[in-house]
């Protein structure tokens, strides 16, 4: 009898284990794609944040090479992603009773375009935002910057990995 169970768990095992390889804790799936390039995208925004281009790019590129199997290169990549910053604006959003802003909304929209050479069909040109509110009294500098970038950032790339390789 303690064969038999022993025997019964070490089937159950095996099946589990066989069962969990195929599955991505990342949801994505890049298929047959081997190679990643994410060019530089410029701020094409009104208002230009000087940090911003360099960090969206780097952003990108760390979320994809942590998340996936795929080894970043500078041209002829698998799955290609080119773009913009097209927006960067801050709006008062609530107000006091004496009529100033006590509340301002930082966004950025991001203007992507991913070419996946092996599935056509997967391609597509698009627009994602996000943004941070913060308090009207503190400026938008130091760690009120940093503490939007890092909100709007992680969101906005995640919804650009989402749509690219996850299909959400």
């Amino acid at each position: 009898m303690k064969k038999y169970l022993i025997l019964l768990f070490a089937i159950i095992s095996t099946f589990s284990f066989i069962a969990c390889g195929a599955y991505s804790f990342t949801g994505g799936s890049t298929g047959d794609a081997k190679t990643l390039q994410v060019d530089f995208f410029p701020n094409q925004a009104p208002l230009v944040e000087p940090t911003l281009s360099q960090r969206f790019t780097q952003d990108l590129q760390d979320l994809f090479t942590r998340q996936t199997n795929l080894t970043l290169t500078k041209s002829n990549g698998d799955l290609y992603f080119s773009g913009e910053i097209i927006n960067y604006r801050v709006n008062p959003m609530s107000a006091t009773a004496n009529q100033t802003a006590a509340q301002n909304r930082l966004t950025i929209t991001v203007n992507v375009r991913f070419v996946n050479k092996l599935v056509e069909k997967d391609n597509f040109e698009k627009q994602f935002s996000f943004y941070s509110d913060f308090d009207a009294r503190s400026q938008l500098t130091g760690g009120v910057l940093e503490s939007a970038l890092d909100e709007i950032l992680e969101r906005i790339i995640q919804d650009i990995f989402n749509a690219s390789v996850a299909k959400w």
